[in-house]
């Protein structure tokens, strides 16, 4: 269905105790011709990044210059939920991206780092030229993006603003490196011609990723008023309507592209006008979803 209606790329994501993305990208690369996929966001504290490594490379393998690696730290109470701390986010990042970067350089792997060592081993599939992504938000990993990986990942519920804000902290990073990543947005997006049935399909979702602790400036930046503690209690104890209450129609309309086919559209410029080179459509649950979603969006381009 994907590859029918034009997609060129599928982010999968490796959120806890949702579902596995290793084996579904290789059910997808193997069920179409062209489409890529993209591991998102592999978290060193739950996938060492010779797994990571090792996966990414063998599906390279299998199906050359289709597969793209994200790493990322993790969602937060994800994590809590499994027991796992999430310490020295930054150092480890910049370690698992370097060890993943020997890997794939084919070479024999000498990585004495502050989270990860590796010593004399290299990959059995040998050298591969997986583009390697960073899921990030702060600053200091958004500096991390632009200085050592391919591209940065902006979290879905991104505000306009704060992906402004987010894109001129990369830019730092660049400037470090000498080159320019790509920048790639993942976007809620709900279409219907009724524009408050679109903002409600979107709540519980929005909800889900706003009710963390991380989001505070990106809502603030946004123009938002937002109960996090109101919300996360909401959301841990199910109580969905709590939930569609705290989460306004200005909140979804500040945080996702939503609404009548227009409005949808013009808000997805807006987006790419922020400076984000690629718009990921997060949240779609089904084919039908896409089915239905993608027609309203082709005028787009």
């Amino acid at each position: 269905v994907m590859e029918a209606n034009g997609v060129e790329t599928a982010w999968l994501a490796s959120h806890l105790f949702q579902r596995e993305p290793i084996a579904r990208a290789a059910g997808m690369l193997a069920a179409s011709k062209s489409l890529r996929v993209s591991l998102m966001a592999m978290s060193p504290y739950t996938v060492h990044p010779v797994y990571a490594a090792m996966a990414a490379a063998t599906l390279d393998e299998m199906f050359p210059g289709r597969v793209m690696l994200c790493l990322g730290v993790g969602a937060p109470r994800d994590l809590e939920a499994a027991g796992v701390e999430a310490q020295k986010p930054l150092s480890t990042l910049r370690d698992a991206i370097s060890v993943t970067r020997a890997l794939f350089s084919g070479e024999v792997v000498q990585h004495d780092g502050t989270a990860f060592a590796v010593h004399g081993r290299r990959l059995a599939s040998g050298t591969c030229s997986v583009p390697l992504a960073l899921a990030a938000s702060g600053p200091k990993m958004l500096e991390l993006a632009g200085e050592a990986a391919d591209a940065v990942l902006i979290s879905a519920g991104a505000s306009i603003p704060f992906i402004e804000s987010c894109l001129a902290t990369v830019a730092e990073g660049e400037a470090r490196s000498g080159r320019r990543i790509r920048r790639v947005g993942l976007l809620y997006a709900a279409v219907a011609e009724d524009e408050a049935k679109a903002h409600a399909s979107l709540k519980r979702t929005l909800a889900f990723i706003l009710r963390g602790a991380h989001h505070a400036r990106n809502i603030q930046l946004g123009g938002s008023i937002l109960d996090q503690t109101a919300l996360g209690d909401a959301f841990a104890a199910e109580d969905w309507s709590a939930v569609e209450r705290i989460m306004g129609d200005e909140t979804v309309a500040r945080h996702a592209a939503s609404g009548r086919p227009n409005q949808v559209r013009a808000r997805m410029q807006c987006y790419r006008d922020a400076g984000l080179d690629q718009l990921v459509l997060s949240g779609l649950k089904n084919a039908g979803d896409l089915e239905h979603l993608l027609p309203h969006l082709a005028a787009a381009d």
